[in-house]
């Protein structure tokens, strides 16, 4: 053992003057490293460059030592940590509140990521983090005002519209000075549901928008840190998305800190039934990602492993994972017992010292401080939370305006609410857009297009010199004339770049040369907003989270999420129901997010036919009884009130209007389109220019125009409906002879609802019979959300009522069969205009 032996070039664990060592001192360094209370695991990254960088940090002698100073101040922070737990523990015992006691090293270490961030240049911090901890994360680590957050332990009423949430799920957005490293630095802690793990694309989306628009390429002056539990890393398959995105060139935030309160427990789970993987952090190896596991309760050990994970960030801009291995001190929550299902485990848990006595009666053995001056620092912290519950116990009212995670300065100042700005452009701006996106890249003859390719911009030039639009060139021009006002313009999800139907085509790919493309959309104007179109990874879930949390950030860019078919944004149901749908209710939180959801029958089988419009429409929070007041501002007053808005378009000019809306509208709301697949090429769904100039308008339903408009008195029929169906029946009127009798009217936007047109249209027919006619089944599609909203259209006092055309209930929705399909789609029109 006294042997001695040359170190070699790969390890650190000699001094500066060293070269050899005895066995038994190599054995002692590298147990000193590697075999306490740290565990690296590291060996399984490719880059012997980012191997030796982790060696040095941890087998250095002495690297992880601590002066006087520093250890006083890691002992006032944990023992805020503890009495905040403490304080909220004695004046409110039986409140769920998700403490973190048993972790509360967890606040000292985020704050030791914070620090050594901010030192390395980062002004900006968006934090994603689960119930447990949070509120002590709001207090320690944001220092949101302590009254605030004592306030919404009483109960008040609030002072701001919405259906608020509970206190440990709430966000807020703060800035700051640092007083460690004397900079100011902005903290964003994103409002999230009990849905663990399902705020963490959001986040990343959040943070990429952020680098996005300060120019920050680089990532070295915003990033995010997300916070997990043990349970959720590893069992969350959003985890995994999460980590999927992180190296892809439109959704990296180079790099990302994840740190894991590891309680080694999952509600009443022990890990032996909750993970196959060794650890709960395996899932990060699967992009290289080093794991630090770390004793929570060595304060000094977790302090290093921070400012390690803290550099490495800073230095490869890659994820690192920190796993803070603790416990939970009580149950699930504060009302829980841990001991009906792990009662050895938690006999030892109440045995054990805190984290902060351990700490304490160590800086005392040591002499760094004294027993006085650890009394001094929690009854000082004591005080502080005593006065502020003085101060909330004078609160009359609680605002959700205070937890805003997303604040958007200067948008909503000035402006009237019930004012919509010009969706119509100049006839110049569309023939400009459109020859730019009908034309191969100008001074590059050899850029070689596919044929196809270039038949297509043919096409696309001969309709611009026609001054018609399909539903391609329609989107571009929408696209294009924000891009001229300096709106920016993210189009993002799988295949988005040529389209799944392979009618967009906004990547234009050299056949040739590899890697070489043009954009036209990029190319329009010198001084344009970009443009961004990326195809995703194949995930829904993580996407759409993504791209929810681009928009977030700023309220003056066009964000799309197009799915695949419409009806894949099922797997990112939750995003939908938790975030989307009820966001602005909960955390006063708005979202001008558009979705793209391929819908129609066409025989494309139970998977690619129904984006499933009832889904959306049921969470609307729209009263089908109330008839709005009838102003001026009727139409805008509803998009105003409702939660979203739900459209299915049948023409590519209200497409192109609807797109341009979002970013007219004073406010924002999130948008559902059902897209065509049929329609793409349909030779009727074309639009004039006309209908995109200025003075028009997105027409929220568009009314019967044909020769049936003008005898209404011989009208025996009218129909209703909404998206491609209407050219079905327009195809069979014309056959069966009946352009005379039957009037069809298309509902274009069927949520706001518009009961001001529908009910006009009623009128104007007054012998005619009422049909709601859609290709989707009877307990799906629009029927059962139009249905109540025509009897109040119709005033409720009519003795006409409004009947159903279409296929009968189904679990499926569609049929597997051809022509079953056919068969089908025949009886729906047959069903149509029976009787006539």
């Amino acid at each position: 053992m006294d042997r001695v032996f040359k170190l070699p070039a790969t390890t650190y664990i000699g001094k500066p003057d060293e070269r050899a060592l005895p066995l038994r001192e190599i054995l002692s360094r590298l147990e000193a490293a590697y075999c306490r209370h740290i565990g690296v695991e590291f060996m399984f990254i490719n880059s012997l460059e980012q191997c030796n960088w982790i060696r040095k940090r941890f087998e250095t002698p002495g690297v992880m030592s601590l002066d006087a100073e520093g250890k006083r101040l890691l002992l006032a922070r944990v023992t805020r940590a503890a009495g905040f737990e403490a304080f909220l523990a004695r004046k409110w015992t039986s409140e769920k509140r998700f403490g973190l006691e048993g972790c509360e090293m967890l606040i000292p270490a985020m704050k030791t990521i914070i620090d050594k961030s901010s030192e390395l240049g980062v002004e900006s911090i968006i934090m994603g983090m689960p119930h447990r901890g949070r509120l002590n994360v709001l207090a320690n680590v944001c220092r949101k005002p302590l009254e605030q957050i004592f306030a919404q332990f009483a109960g008040l009423e609030a002072a701001d519209d919405g259906s608020g949430d509970v206190k440990y799920h709430l966000g807020t957005y703060i800035e700051r000075l640092n007083r460690v490293t004397n900079k100011n630095i902005r903290l964003a802690v994103v409002a999230n549901p009990s849905h663990l793990e399902a705020v963490d694309t959001i986040v990343q989306g959040k943070t990429r928008a952020e680098q996005f628009y300060k120019g920050d390429s680089e990532g070295k002056k915003t990033m995010s840190i997300l916070l997990h539990g043990d349970a959720a890393f590893s069992g969350q398959g959003i985890v995994y998305e999460t980590f999927t995105l992180s190296d892809l060139p439109d959704y990296t935030t180079r790099g990302t800190i994840h740190v894991v309160a590891n309680n080694q427990i999952g509600f009443t789970t022990d890990p032996r039934h909750s993970r196959s993987s060794p650890y709960c952090t395996d899932v990060a190896r699967v992009v290289n990602a080093p794991i630090f596991h770390v004793n929570a309760d060595d304060p000094e050990a977790v302090m290093h492993v921070c400012k390690v994970a803290a550099e490495w960030r800073a230095t490869f801009h890659k994820d690192v994972v920190v796993d803070l291995v603790s416990y939970r001190r009580g149950g699930h929550n504060e009302i829980d017992e841990p001991m009906f299902t792990q009662p050895l485990m938690y006999s030892k848990i109440r045995k054990m010292k805190s984290v902060t006595e351990k700490y304490s009666a160590k800086l005392i053995e040591e002499g760094t401080v004294t027993k006085e001056e650890v009394d001094d620092v929690r009854n000082k912290y004591e005080k502080i939370c005593e006065e502020a519950y003085v101060k909330a116990q004078k609160e009359t009212q609680i605002r959700y305006k205070d937890w805003l995670d997303s604040p958007w300065s200067g948008f909503f100042e000035g402006k009237n609410q019930l004012k919509m700005g010009n969706t119509g452009v100049i006839e110049e701006t569309l023939k400009h857009i459109g020859k730019r996106f009908s034309s191969t890249p100008p001074n590059a003859a050899e850029f070689v297009v596919h044929k196809g390719i270039e038949r297509i911009l043919r096409a696309r030039m001969e309709m611009v010199e026609a001054r018609t639009v399909d539903w391609a060139l329609g989107e571009a021009m929408a696209f294009g004339s924000l891009l001229k006002e300096g709106i920016h313009v993210r189009l993002s999800g799988q295949d988005v770049e040529r389209g799944t139907f392979s009618h967009r085509h906004h990547v234009l790919h050299h056949q040739t040369s590899d890697k070489s493309t043009y954009k036209p959309l990029c190319n329009l104007y010198p001084d344009q907003a970009p443009y961004t179109v990326c195809n995703s990874s194949l995930s829904e879930f993580g996407v759409l989270g993504f791209e929810l949390g681009y928009s977030m950030t700023n309220p003056n860019a066009l964000v799309c999420w197009e799915a695949q078919f419409g009806d894949f944004f099922n797997t990112a149901q939750c995003i939908i129901d938790q975030f989307i749908a009820s966001g602005q209710s909960k955390w006063v939180r708005q979202s001008g997010l558009v979705l793209l959801l391929p819908h129609g029958m066409e025989g494309m089988g139970p998977e690619h036919s129904s984006a499933r419009p009832e889904r959306f429409l049921h969470a609307c929070s729209e009263d089908p009884e109330t008839f709005p007041p009838e102003t001026e501002e009727f139409a805008i007053r509803q998009l105003h009130d409702t939660n979203m808005i739900v459209a299915n378009c049948s023409t590519p000019a209200n497409y192109f209007h609807l797109l341009r809306r979002q970013i007219a509208m004073p406010f924002r709301k999130p948008l559902i389109i059902f897209t065509p697949k049929s329609l793409l090429r349909h030779p009727d769904a074309k639009s004039s220019f006309d209908d995109m100039v200025e003075t028009t308008e997105f027409k929220r339903a568009i009314p019967e125009t044909g020769v049936a408009a003008n005898d209404p008195g011989s009208v025996r029929k009218v129909i209703f409906c909404s998206g491609k169906v209407y050219y079905e029946l327009k195809k069979a009127r014309e056959e069966r002879g009946l352009d005379n009798t039957v009037a069809i009217t298309r509902i274009e936007q069927i949520c706001p609802f518009p009961f001001d047109l529908i009910r006009d249209e009623i009128n104007k027919y007054p012998n005619a019979e009422l049909k709601w006619v859609q290709e989707e089944h009877k307990n799906m599609g629009a029927w059962s959300f139009v249905q109540p909203r025509f009897e109040t259209a119709m005033q409720k006092s009519s003795e006409r009522r409004l009947s159903y055309v279409g296929r009968g209930v189904s679990a499926s929705p569609a049929t597997g069969s051809k022509r079953q399909h056919l068969k089908e789609a025949a009886q729906l029109l047959a069903d149509a205009f029976a009787g006539l």
